[in-house]
């Protein structure tokens, strides 16, 4: 069953509850399927409908992250565009045994958005205001991690059923404990909290599979 307090990040609250931990340094080189490994030779051999299949799988979870971390649509546009140019350029150091495709894109967003936060710094003609510009880029940076691994399980969570779907977006993103969602959603108790189960059993099975999570 699943734990009636789970917290806001997916990633934690499947920690918490058992269902997945950290992938060890040590173990094994995680399961690649073949679409991905032939994904990752086309950009290697410079095909651009592979970037463009990249950008449809992944762009969504990437902007996401990007205007979350940015918050402004003009600059998360622009570094959108960057990440992806870096995408081209460095596909032929892609390992999709390292890493799942969307964990690879997600950490080139976060340097480029890292990089974006710093450039926004000003001179520091007046010391108290550069100050508080400094501390709150900070701040946004070290949030980061965090976002980055959101908008991966985000990514995930697209790819659920939809009755799964829904219910664990209320669950993790709206803080609903099962109770709530079933008077929300008028689907009994007892379907909310098997959906639930088995929703986190998918999204289990996709982080070991693509990410090389360990169960």
């Amino acid at each position: 069953m699943v734990a009636d307090t789970l917290p806001r990040s997916p990633l934690l609250a499947m920690r918490e509850a058992g269902t997945m931990t950290r992938r060890s340094p040590t173990a094994a080189p995680r399961q690649v399927a073949r679409t991905e490994v032939r994904l990752a030779r086309r950009l290697r051999d410079g095909d651009e409908d592979a970037l463009a299949e990249v950008y449809a799988q992944v762009g969504p979870a990437t902007f996401g992250y990007l205007l979350r971390t940015l918050g402004d649509r003009g600059a998360a546009e622009d570094v959108q565009q960057q990440v992806f140019t870096e995408v081209w350029r460095r596909a032929p150091d892609y390992d999709p045994q390292r890493a799942g495709l969307v964990t690879w894109v997600l950490m080139i967003a976060r340097s480029r958005a890292i990089d974006h936060l710093r450039k926004r710094v000003p001179e520091p003609q007046d010391p108290q205001a550069a100050t508080s510009e400094v501390e709150a880029a900070q701040d946004v940076a070290g949030e980061t991690d965090a976002l980055v691994d959101r908008w991966r399980m985000a990514h995930y969570l697209s790819r659920l059923p939809g009755d799964e779907r829904i219910l664990l977006q209320m669950r993790f993103y709206q803080e609903l404990s099962q109770s709530e969602i079933a008077d929300r959603t008028g689907v009994p108790l007892g379907t909310v909290k098997s959906r639930m189960v088995s929703g986190l059993n998918r999204l289990r099975e996709l982080l070991e599979h693509e990410e090389g999570v360990a169960a």
